[in-house]
């Protein structure tokens, strides 16, 4: 089922576009969130992203950028809708804590939807703070990993 899954490490423009073809796919067109929100401060070339390719097709996604020297955020973690319940979300989220290890950060925070809760917490995350709130057009609530 997998055996075609390439793993990029976006450090150019051209793997990028990958994981902006995945979010516009998946984000934008099935939710109905404009670009606008979608696209933020945090995209671009300071931010790092994993892209899965099948058969060389970008398929699934994630971003992480510094919050400083020691933590990031961990985000915008999303796989087509034909691909999802393949496990390919833990593996794009287990490929970026890879990456963010060996660059030396010690904890990992998200801001989870809170109807993925569950699949955070079965990969190592806490929830942070007093219950959920708003983030844009999805309830969320925040989580953490200690990479030490």
């Amino acid at each position: 089922m997998l055996e075609n899954i390439e793993v990029l490490r976006a450090d150019t423009e051209w793997k990028r576009a990958g994981a902006y073809s995945v979010r516009i796919q998946g984000m934008n067109r099935q939710y109905h969130i404009p670009l606008r929100e979608e696209f933020d401060i945090h995209d671009g070339e300071a931010s790092k992203y994993i892209v899965l390719l099948d058969d060389g097709y970008p398929v699934a996604t994630c971003r992480f950028y510094e919050l400083d020297s020691s933590r990031v955020m961990l985000g915008r973690v999303v796989v087509l809708p034909e691909y999802r319940g393949r496990h390919l979300g833990a593996k794009t989220v287990d490929e970026a804590e890879k990456w963010i290890s060996e660059l030396g950060y010690k904890v990992i925070e998200i801001e989870s939807r809170t109807e993925a809760v569950g699949f955070y917490l079965k990969s190592g995350y806490a929830p942070e703070g007093d219950g959920s709130f708003l983030n844009g057009t999805f309830e969320c609530v925040r989580m953490k990993k200690d990479l030490r």
